[in-house]
């Protein structure tokens, strides 16, 4: 299904791209016009300069901002003739030539935007919280009405781009160079492992750690420029069926990944509640590296570094090897089918049921999952 995005407006109304990336939209001598018209001075912290000259600078400035709006988005501005030419990029810069990315043209800003964080206040145009993603210089190869190709130097925003205009308003931004070192594309489906049935723990469990089995539905992540793909265990798509987790992905911002975990109806009281969590256990994929062939232990660590939590999602508990008697106690008294035991040196392997992933059932003669 194609996204439908909105840009700026806290209605979700798009506005009407620019004519030209370079000029004023309404042909008018005020390129600040468009800029001042939707905004309060009142209510809104944002910069709002006075009419008159604009400032001269070198037209080397950017600022690409993480815009938490009705959308996440991230917007590209470039200092051009004394404003900021601006792009609103849905999904973020792309990482690999492979892929390009939509970028929406918006009104340009003043120059004193590029220095902007802070709340826009509810009600406001682009309600939401505003953070900057990175800043620097930048080099213009090439400006015209249809195509602006530059050289983006900033801490995070390293290398060449080009936006260009498609049919009729539509814009695409391309990275023209290629990855860095050692980069891989997020995989787009991974089948889930899964561990063994046993009803006795292995004779070595201090090789092993060790976490409750939850009983719920198997959910596998995939998050990308703040956007979700949630996948059952065998790689169906079940994102409709979970748009209360679409703000798992928010929370990651630009940053790419891909949780392994259950999608679980918590016990209260002897019943099952109606809201639902996300419990991840698994970290596979991290910002451009692949993690599958690391070890457990080492996943385990990122995962903990990267320390996803929030109202409806958390990381399991995991406890050492030496712990599995406890472990399944405590699973059998919260009434939960069991606990798994990982390998610590073990990798993931997709679509496998392996002895390196070990399910002991809460009762002996329970059943596996």
């Amino acid at each position: 299904m194609r996204e439908v995005w909105h840009a700026g407006r806290a209605t979700g109304v798009a506005d009407r791209p620019a004519d030209r990336p370079d000029k004023p939209r309404n042909g008018a001598d005020d390129r600040l016009g468009v800029y001042r018209a939707r905004r309060d001075p009142g209510r809104t912290s944002e910069p709002i300069p006075a009419e008159g000259p604009l400032p001269r600078g070198d037209d080397d400035t950017f600022v690409i901002q993480e815009h938490h709006a009705r959308s996440l988005h991230w917007d590209l501005r470039l200092e051009r003739g004394g404003v900021l030419v601006s792009w609103a990029i849905p999904r973020g810069l792309p990482p690999d030539p492979g892929t390009d990315h939509l970028a929406v043209h918006t009104e340009d800003h003043p120059i004193e935007y590029a220095r902007f964080e802070g709340e826009i206040p509810r009600g406001e145009y682009g309600a939401g919280t505003m953070t900057i993603w990175d800043r620097g210089s930048y080099e213009t190869e090439k400006w015209t009405d249809r195509e602006v190709k530059v050289v983006l130097r900033g801490s995070r925003a390293v290398g060449r781009y080009v936006l260009f205009r498609t049919r009729g308003d539509n814009w695409m931004i391309h990275r023209m160079d290629p990855p860095g070192a050692g980069w891989e594309p997020q995989p787009a489906s991974i089948a889930a492992m899964t561990p063994v049935t046993r009803t006795k723990a292995p004779r070595d469990p201090e090789r092993y750690a060790w976490e409750f089995s939850w009983g719920g539905l198997r959910a596998l992540a995939y998050v990308s420029g703040g956007r979700l793909v949630l996948r059952s265990g065998a790689g169906a798509d079940i994102t409709g069926d979970h748009p209360w987790l679409r703000r798992l992905a928010e929370s990651f911002g630009s940053r790419a990944v891909v949780l392994d975990g259950e999608v679980v109806s918590p016990a209260r009281n002897g019943a099952l509640a109606e809201t639902e969590v996300y419990v991840c256990f698994d970290l596979l994929y991290d910002d451009g590296v692949s993690l599958a062939a690391e070890p457990y232990e080492r996943r385990r660590e990122r995962l903990e570094l990267l320390a996803p939590a929030g109202p409806r999602w958390q990381v399991t508990p995991s406890w050492p090897g030496d712990d599995v008697g406890a472990v399944r106690q405590a699973a059998r008294e919260q009434g939960l089918p069991g606990v798994v035991g990982k390998r610590l040196d073990s990798p993931y392997e997709p679509g496998e049921e392996s002895p390196a992933w070990v399910f002991l059932p809460s009762h002996a003669g329970g059943g596996g999952g």
